[in-house]
């Protein structure tokens, strides 16, 4: 067990670490050559220039203003010196609301963490429970639960307390939703004219033998919205075009990578491979194989958005449907369309940088399929996941590799080597896994088939933070895979499952507070580094870049990423409620991990990170709910431990705050979570009011029109002009004559088939 002295050991190591981290990075951001790599962001938005063009030689590489180097800290006041209403102008409200997490865990661990010290550390430090019994211990679990003798009245502290910690940390939650859900209106009301306020995503629209989508959607719409109808853009599947502009981008920058490696030696000409990833094959000239790969797929996207312009079966059961204002979208997104509740499905489109195009070509009938699909996957992959681990760490066991290759077992029996064969290697395959769990996740999400990038990175991160909390809470806690978890706790009752974690809780505090320095410390502190987009943007600076746009291509300012991010934040909310009342001692290692990572992701915001999508703070219901969660978790598992120290008496009065909190719970979900999921009529009508008296001339119809067209049919995207517009892209197969009910009901002509025809004239 790890006493005082190690835990100080760790914590001075860590904080070494971490100090020498942002020394490493104070040192490299003053550098002009690293200026776009600290500062992607303000280049992004031309606000900043670069001091590779003026000055000497050597000061146009390495910062000679020595009296910089002295300031090497002076980021971290500069980054909390941006007031928020700013900060939002700046990065956006999804950025500023991001932050407010690591307030919030300010605030509730902060005071909670003055009031243990104050009151529950010498409640069990003051005890000799531990000193008298037979067991192994350490310095931290004398200032823990386990030093409480059993069935002592000290007990009520702890009841007392968990009431107490509760009712702070509801505060505090109900505070930040009712700021948070105010932020997030302000912001909508105040915010500039975007597409989305107008535009509705309708999903599952009814075949029709005698209309194409497109004409169908309108007709539909002129009839049901005769008075805010405007235009619409039909989902094309567009996803070999998409793949085939993607492989063109990869191709093009080998190719120029190629030309200016032959313009820097011309005395050869630069060869390749053409096998797999360029290993073996055949040898050819570079610049003209890629330059023939590069006319093969301008050919093959020339033939594909021709094939999608003329086949109907390309155009998906599905349309963005643009309003003339904010309430005739509000209107339709919020109501149901048509007697069947599953056909002409409406919901507010994502705006254009937050859609992800690939998804829209689903067919709706086969989502509920693919989320079953996936939700079974992700079941077997949290409770076996240990499979692939026990596969590659059976590699390392020492009687398999002696059968396999006999003549190394002299060397393997040395005992050095044997320690690093059983004690690295599996740990080295776990952390590889873990690497790769948040693209495996994203993967399901995106077949699961959301249509917009921020709801697939808010299904990532509540499927990853179920994963930390089966595997690495309660994998850490109950020693074994998850499954084997899942086994011992169905072959017991259900109130007995608390009991069974409870016990172990105290006993793996000073596992947690190391794991605490090492992730959140250290881990936080390298973040801000950035030594992989430091190391590619010089390899594709000295390799690829020719001109100005190829070097801010180069960039790579990152993003939040949402989906990993969050759910960290998450477990050490729920490490932090879960050993309030046990062991106080860990809160400290809490408070300095949220104050560090708010100044670090502070700085990174304002600095470094572009977010992809604005969704105006969407996730917020999603974090408010998992930090209830944790703090449920606590308080049941409280009710376990304390029931295994003979508190009969104290132990009932624990049943109430589940209550309570669920309680809490559901009145917050019902008074704030409404301001996440609708738009009040009354805010878009004000806000329509005040855009028609600014803007009377505004032609509404050409801010809209191509919007929400695919990205790969707008022009330029991979180098090229499209060559099919718009305007051939929505012809459709001429509409076969029909009296139909809605073209009798139809208010105007239909833009489709212009005048009336001699069909509407016999109505």
């Amino acid at each position: 067990m790890a006493s005082l002295n190690d835990i100080a050991v760790g914590a001075a190591i860590n904080i070494l670490s971490a100090f020498v981290f942002f020394l490493i990075f104070a040192i490299l951001r003053i550098q002009p050559v690293n200026d776009r790599v600290y500062f992607p962001k303000w280049y992004l938005k031309g606000l900043r220039n670069s001091p590779l063009r003026a000055g000497t030689f050597i000061s146009k590489f390495v910062n000679l203003d020595f009296r910089s180097y002295a300031r090497f800290l002076s980021w971290m006041p500069a980054a909390l010196k941006m007031p928020e209403p700013e900060l939002i102008d700046h990065a956006g409200l999804d950025s500023a609301v991001y932050l407010r997490i690591y307030l919030i865990g300010l605030k509730i661990f902060t005071p909670i963490a003055c009031l243990a010290f104050s009151v529950m550390v010498p409640v069990n430090w003051t005890n000799v429970t531990l000193e008298r019994s037979n067991f192994t211990y350490s310095d931290v679990d004398k200032l823990s639960i386990s030093n409480i003798p059993l069935g002592s009245n000290r007990f009520w502290t702890h009841l007392v307390m968990a009431y107490a910690f509760t009712f702070w940390t509801c505060y505090i939650l109900k505070s930040e939703y009712e700021t948070v859900a105010s932020m997030r209106l302000h912001f909508l009301a105040s915010e500039q004219r975007r597409p989305d306020q107008f535009t509705v995503l309708v999903r599952n629209v009814p075949p029709d033998p005698d209309e194409s989508v497109s004409e169908l959607v309108e007709h539909f719409f002129l009839v049901n919205h005769p008075d805010q109808y405007l235009t619409h853009q039909v989902v094309c599947n567009a996803n070999k075009l998409s793949s085939l502009v993607k492989e063109k981008k990869k191709v093009q920058n080998w190719l120029d990578f190629y030309q200016l490696r032959y313009l820097r030696n011309q005395s050869k000409r630069p060869i390749v491979k053409t096998g797999f990833l360029g290993l073996w094959g055949k040898k050819v000239d570079a610049i003209d194989f890629y330059t023939s790969e590069v006319d093969r797929l301008s050919s093959e996207m020339s033939f594909e958005r021709e094939r999608i312009s003329k086949n109907p079966k390309s155009i998906m059961p599905a349309a963005f449907v643009s309003f003339k204002s904010r309430w005739g979208a509000a209107v339709c997104s919020q109501t149901q369309q048509c007697r069947n509740p599953t056909m002409w499905l409406t919901e507010w489109a994502p705006e254009p940088r937050d859609i992800y195009w690939d998804n829209l070509a689903i067919p709706y009938v086969s989502l509920t399929i693919r989320r079953l699909i996936a939700l079974v996957a992700f079941f077997f992959l949290t409770f076996f996941f240990m499979i692939p681990i026990a596969f590659v760490q059976s590699l390392a066991n020492i009687e398999g590799i002696e059968k396999a290759v006999p003549f190394l077992k002299p060397i393997i029996e040395l005992k050095f080597i044997k320690s690093v064969i059983q004690g690295f290697l599996p740990g080295i395959a776990l952390k590889v896994f873990l690497m790769f769990l948040p693209s495996i996740l994203m993967f399901m999400s995106k077949f699961e088939g959301y249509s917009s990038i921020s709801s697939l990175e808010r299904r990532s991160a509540t499927r990853y933070y179920i994963f930390q909390f089966i595997n690495v809470f309660l994998g850490s806690i109950i020693t074994g895979t998850a499954f084997q978890q899942l086994d011992s706790f169905m072959h017991q009752s259900a109130n007995e499952i608390p009991k069974t974690i409870g016990v172990s809780i105290p006993m793996k505090a000073t596992f947690f507070i190391t794991y605490i320095m090492v992730d959140g410390w250290a881990g936080v502190a390298g973040e801000i580094l950035r030594l992989k987009p430091l190391i590619m943007y010089h390899l594709r600076n000295f390799f690829l870049v020719k001109t100005e746009k190829d070097r801010e291509e180069a960039m790579d300012p990152g993003s939040l990423e949402f989906n990993t991010g969050e759910p960290r934040i998450q477990l050490y909310f729920l490490l932090g409620l879960v050993y309030a009342v046990v062991t106080p001692f860990l809160l400290p290692f809490i408070i300095i991990f949220f104050a560090l990572a708010y100044v670090v992701y502070r700085h990174q915001i304002i600095n470094v990170y572009n977010q992809e999508y604005e969704s105006a703070a969407a996730f917020w219901p999603d974090v408010h709910g998992r930090i209830i969660t944790a703090l449920i978790v606590s308080q049941l598992l409280l009710m376990g431990l304390l029931s295994t120290k003979n508190a009969a008496q104290s132990t009932p009065l624990l049943i109430t705050l589940p209550v309570l909190t669920i309680w809490f719970h559901r009145f917050c979900k019902g008074r704030y979570e409404p301001a996440f999921i609708r738009h009040p009529l009354q805010e878009a009508m004000m806000k329509d009011t005040l855009e028609r008296v600014r803007e009377p001339n505004l032609n509404m119809k050409a801010f809209l029109q191509n919007a929400y067209v695919h990205p790969v049919f707008k022009g330029g995207d991979d180098g090229s002009e499209s060559e099919v517009s718009l305007e051939d892209l929505m012809e459709e197969p001429a509409m076969v004559p029909t009296k139909r009910h809605s073209r009798r009901n139809t208010p105007m002509p239909s833009k489709q088939s212009g005048s009336l025809t001699k069909v509407d004239e016999d109505y």
